[in-house]
């Protein structure tokens, strides 16, 4: 009988241990299924920029610990309300599950490959139009796109079918997890997570921020929503051009950001310090002393001054005009974009998306954590430029655009500063030392434009380079009450400094005697787009005439000015304004008008550069018709 018994105990505890390794086999697999959400996303950033997160500070690095808890916590529980046997909800949740992580990972594995960051809130703030900023631009790219989610999505199929295998909830935690899940999934949406410059977030919850900061916008919550942003723009064709230069050269444009005229240096002077640089790398150079922009925002001058258009135009012709670039490549030309502004900003990215350029980089490239408003170090910027300068063929249309003056004006604090005393207090009283601040930062800046010019110049591309140099926009310090830029057409803010070098041999001596003769007249960007479309040798060709018809402006090569009425606004159909300011310009006279204004105001900058005696509406009755006719409205005013 005790034998009997002992056998009949081995044959029952063999099983019961066989169900307690199984039933543990069981918990461990489901475990690891349910943390594969969460892995997934971790394992993306890792490989995308592990160098990076290995390097956060203890509060970034605290940040990113509690976006990896929100991920894996969301993950997990969506996969396990899905992972319920019954009831049709269960074919809900699964698709909910598929779809968010398709969207997260897979969402931002393609946007990290364009533009070297995440997607985030300062991003779809900015999409207040959903089909133009976000449809348009996916449809555009559609099997790139859906390329890049098809592995994610048979991944989360895959995790969909292995949880149903061996995760098994209870009854009671089906329930709850049905409804926790999808409450988590939302909160996320709007929980804070940190979304600027490091990004110390996982790509998923970074992407689920983006999309709540997209629906406050729509839903008219936050500051962004029904403003007007750049959409992705397509040229309309450009048939083949066959360039006629008066002489074989390049065309290059240096683009500064919120540089005002007065904070550089115009025609060579020995003595002059503010752009230092240049000043004694072109002695030679033609400056342009009343050059203007039509507005105070990049957004805006990048339409005018790359399709010659004035900033009225309808928006639709903002987007499909075609552009210096599009000219330059119809010709035969070699095109380049280089920029350190931060493409993130505003939209940006979908403006210059199909810009076809041969050669492109932008801040996040240059630098993955640049700052949104001043881009990347241009000292990035600059070494990358001589680097493309050095394998660019020959003939080339090239841009470099840059942006570390844009405010709060980057500084560094082991570089030359010689305009003191500075303070980064914008405080009224410490206005002046607040300009010397701006004023380091452009002289600053002006080491590494002079530093790729002088590259340049000792490659063979050089003395067959012409060089423009201008700035979007200028930039206000209480001259009439304002501070930076948007806020006004008035002088501090679209006055800009302008200057072009013409080495020996790149243009006629008539050309020449042209552009000298224009040193002390009135010109805008429109004059710089004709003029860069004469020297790309194609300002008369007979098959672009059509799209230059509403162009305005006069080729600085040739004599004569420019005589028509310009319109000046900072409120257009790529980018509208935080409070309404616009006006018009013909030749010295100006008008202009803000929110808070009862009449138009006239100048004659000839007369009063400083913008200090408004002459009344009597002294500009043509240009204030004019501008009446354009805007039909003072500023601020309802519309009749």
């Amino acid at each position: 009988m005790e034998l009997q018994h002992s056998i009949t105990s081995v044959a029952t505890a063999a099983p019961t241990h066989t169900r307690l390794a199984l039933r543990k086999k069981r918990r461990i697999v489901a475990a690891l299924v349910l943390l594969a959400p969460g892995l997934m996303s971790l394992a993306s950033d890792v490989l995308h920029r592990g160098h990076r997160i290995a390097a956060f500070d203890v509060y970034h690095g605290v940040t990113y610990l509690g976006a990896a808890v929100e991920s894996f916590l969301i993950g997990s529980l969506l996969l396990m309300s899905a992972s319920r046997r019954r009831g049709a909800f269960r074919w809900a949740l699964g698709s909910l599950f598929a779809i968010e992580l398709t969207a997260a990972i897979g969402g931002q594995h393609y946007f990290f490959e364009q533009y070297n960051a995440y997607l985030n809130t300062d991003v779809s703030e900015f999409a207040s139009n959903f089909r133009d900023s976000i449809v348009n631009q996916l449809v555009a790219d559609l099997a790139n796109y859906l390329k890049v989610l098809l592995p994610i999505f048979v991944c989360a199929i895959g995790l969909l079918v292995l949880a149903r295998k061996w995760v098994r909830p209870t009854r009671r935690q089906a329930k709850v997890t049905s409804v926790l899940a999808p409450l988590l999934l939302v909160a996320s949406l709007f929980c804070p997570t940190q979304h600027r410059q490091y990004q110390a977030s996982l790509p998923d919850i970074l992407y689920f921020n983006a999309v709540g900061g997209l629906i406050r916008t729509n839903l008219g919550l936050t500051q962004q929503s029904g403003q007007i942003r750049p959409m992705a723009r397509h040229s309309l064709p450009v048939p083949p051009l066959t360039p006629r230069p008066s002489h074989p050269r390049n065309v290059l444009l240096v683009l500064l950001e919120s540089v005002r005229s007065d904070a550089t240096c115009i025609d060579y002077d020995p003595e002059c310090r503010r752009t230092e640089g240049t000043n004694r790398l072109f002695p030679t150079r033609i400056g342009l002393h009343h050059l203007h922009s039509l507005d105070s925002s990049t957004a805006i001058t990048l339409a005018v001054l790359w399709s010659g258009l004035q900033p009225t135009e309808p928006r639709e012709r903002l987007h499909n005009q075609p552009l210096l670039f599009d000219y330059a490549k119809a010709a035969g030309y070699h095109t380049a974009y280089l920029t350190s502004q931060n493409l993130l900003f505003g939209n940006t990215r979908l403006w210059v998306k199909n810009l076809g350029v041969d050669r492109f980089c932008s801040a996040t490239e240059l630098d993955p954590e640049s700052d949104l408003d001043m881009g990347a170090p241009e000292k990035a910027l600059s070494e990358r430029v001589m680097r493309e300068f050095d394998t660019l063929p020959e003939p080339f249309f090239a841009v470099v655009q840059l942006s570390n003056v844009h405010y709060p004006y980057l500084v560094d604090e082991a570089g030359p500063q010689p305009f003191q005393p500075a303070s980064r207090s914008k405080a009224p009283d410490d206005n002046y030392k607040f300009f010397n601040q701006y004023q380091n930062a452009v002289h600053q800046q002006d080491w590494h434009v002079k530093a790729f010019l002088e590259h340049l110049q000792q490659l063979p591309a050089g003395p067959r380079t012409v060089i423009l140099y201008t700035s979007d926009h200028g930039e206000a310090f209480r001259e009439h009450g304002n501070m930076g830029h948007t806020s006004s057409v008035l002088e501090e803010e679209i006055h800009v400094p302008g200057w072009i070098y013409a080495p020996p041999g790149t243009i006629s001596d008539d050309e020449r005697l042209a552009i000298e003769s224009k040193r002390n007249l009135p010109l805008t960007h429109g004059d710089l787009t004709q003029t860069m479309l004469d020297l790309l040798g194609v300002h008369d060709s007979t098959e672009i005439q059509g799209y230059l018809a509403p162009t305005f402006g006069r080729s600085l090569l040739r004599p004569g000015l420019d005589e028509s009425q310009i319109t000046l606004t900072n409120c257009a159909g790529v980018w509208s304004c935080a409070f309404e300011n616009w006006g018009a310009l013909q030749g010295w006279k100006k008008v202009e008008a803000r929110e808070w204004d009862t009449h138009w105001r006239c100048f004659d900058l000839e007369a009063d550069p400083g913008e200090q005696h408004d002459l009344g509406e009597r002294a500009c009755p043509e240009l204030i018709g004019f501008a009446k006719a354009q805007f039909r409205r003072l500023p601020g005013r309802v519309k009749k």
